[in-house]
């Protein structure tokens, strides 16, 4: 309790991130792009870089939910691919995270978003259903993706920028994604805990008591996307992350 105690959080921010962690588990279970809502949720009640080693516990927590229930849809070829350029994503954003100041970390998540939105418009709107198969535009991506998870756990529009440029269906979009970010994720921790120092033993414990609202809503989550057909979901993907990155940006 007294670890709990030591964030000093109002009802309203107990709520708030309560409704994060429910989101959490929601947007691992395959309704991808909300998990924009879940970072501005935690920056609001913690301040950008330190959101992000709060949520980093909880995203493993889901993943790991995430491969054992779409394990059988996992596409390994394209996880091969983008796995080297996005561990060197990962360092550098390391040291960049670590150099710059809250407000112009602020920004570059914001930026970020936004552009991978643009990103996202133009393969949903190009008239060719050609793949791209060269190898700068998936090192790209992956270099991308390890660089802006690292910054504020943002990976999620830059994959989703290569998984729908590479037309993947629905199951198999959320099986490779959910392997991608639990490997990528267990990869990033130690820099949370020995470099930034934003996973500490009080963050652990509010991670313990969020993570029922996880399971909870993974599980109904799990549920929805049996209902959404490929090009809904697709459509839904790109207005919600373009509404995150937008609100980021003007807060």
């Amino acid at each position: 309790m007294e670890l709990l105690q030591s964030h000093n959080l109002s009802i309203f921010q107990w709520v708030a991130v309560f409704l994060a962690a429910f989101i959490l588990g929601f947007s691992k279970s395959g309704i991808k792009g909300i998990g924009i809502i879940i970072i501005l949720i935690l920056a609001f009640v913690f301040g950008e870089k330190a959101s992000t080693g709060i949520l980093l516990p909880m995203l493993i927590s889901a993943d790991i939910i995430a491969v054992s229930y779409y394990n059988r849809h996992t596409q390994w070829r394209f996880i091969k691919k983008l796995m080297p350029s996005m561990v060197i994503g990962v360092l550098v954003g390391v040291w960049v995270g670590d150099a710059i100041s809250e407000l112009l970390f602020k920004r570059i998540m914001a930026i970020i978003i936004i552009g991978s939105v643009g990103i996202m418009w133009f393969f949903e709107k190009r008239k060719t259903n050609a793949i791209p198969q060269n190898k700068v535009f998936s090192n790209s991506a992956g270099f991308l993706a390890g660089f802006s998870t690292m910054i504020g756990n943002l990976a999620g529009p830059i994959s989703n920028i290569y998984f729908l440029a590479m037309r993947l269906p629905k199951n198999e979009f959320i099986g490779t994604a959910a392997w991608l970010f639990f490997i990528i994720n267990v990869f990033k921790l130690p820099f949370h805990f020995f470099v930034w120092k934003t996973v500490t033993k009080e963050s652990l414990a509010l991670n313990l008591i969020l993570v029922p609202a996880v399971v909870i809503g993974f599980f109904l989550g799990a549920r929805l996307v049996k209902l959404i057909s490929n090009v809904n979901y697709r459509r839904f993907i790109i207005i919600v992350t373009a509404l995150g990155g937008i609100i980021m940006l003007l807060r």
